[in-house]
């Protein structure tokens, strides 16, 4: 019996089209695209953007991606931030938390809260 695979649903905000460029610009690949909802992957993990928009919901929602060269990932959101097309991300540098594990936040110009981290 295989297990069902589920991906997680990422709310796109008001603007689909501006968090489909901004994915793709912070590194992800779009692999499907039908109407409101596309697939981004990025190694072996991948959600869906869904056309949606309600901030009470986004302003809570979370989601936690292993990445390899976390440096890397700080790197291209700083470029990001800079480049003054994405006004409402906001990015927080590497933080390191006693238990050894070392994150990168940020909050999409959605609204939603991805933590970067590195494999432990």
């Amino acid at each position: 019996m295989n297990a069902l695979k589920l991906r997680p649903f990422v709310p796109s905000g008001a603007d689909y089209e501006l968090a489909q460029r901004f994915f793709e610009e912070l590194g992800f690949r779009k692999t499907y695209a039908d109407g409101s909802l596309c697939l981004f992957r990025i190694g072996e993990q991948e959600f869906f953007l869904q056309n949606f928009h309600d901030q009470s919901f986004q302003d809570q929602f979370m989601l936690e991606l292993a990445v390899e060269d976390l440096d890397g990932w700080w790197v291209r959101m700083q470029t990001m931030q800079r480049s003054g097309a994405y006004a409402d991300m906001r990015a927080k540098e590497p933080t390191v938390y006693p238990w050894g594990k070392r994150e990168v936040h940020l909050i999409d110009p959605a609204g939603v809260c991805w933590h970067f981290s590195e494999p432990i």
